[in-house]
């Protein structure tokens, strides 16, 4: 049998703050064992989980990997909206006059992320919607 990813761990300087603002994105929820001050916190999603770890570290570079979203009930630009109502930034702006493209974003301690176009969005030009 093959091996599967369990989690995808984050590097984070708060690891309670950085998951409930992730939990908040992802309408998910953190592990009933995490708390603030907590130097990990867990997000529990379908397929793998987010782990958040706290490092003494500040973030210094480009992330070598990174989330894409894509929203399953709402557009890339609603998306966009909201996330950015719950903290993130707009990092590049990558959407094309014909609507295709993505938005690259950070979350509040600058990892990066992209939330592409919606599954409605990729169906309605003939596209693979996962």
């Amino acid at each position: 049998m093959s091996s599967l990813v369990r989690h995808v761990t984050i590097d984070c300087s708060d690891a309670y703050a950085l998951g409930s603002f992730w939990a908040r994105v992802l309408e998910a929820k953190l592990s009933d064992d995490d708390n603030p001050g907590d130097p990990e916190a867990l997000l529990e999603t379908p397929g793998a989980g987010l782990l958040f770890i706290q490092v003494p570290e500040k973030k210094s570079v480009k992330n070598r990997i990174h989330l894409d979203l894509q929203p399953q009930d709402r557009t890339r630009d609603e998306e966009v909206e909201r996330v950015v109502a719950l903290g993130a930034s707009v990092v590049d702006d990558r959407r094309r006059p014909d609507g295709t493209g993505w938005v690259v974003m950070a979350d509040p301690e600058g990892n990066e992320f992209c939330v592409e176009r919606g599954r409605a969005e990729r169906a309605e030009q003939g596209e693979q919607a996962e």
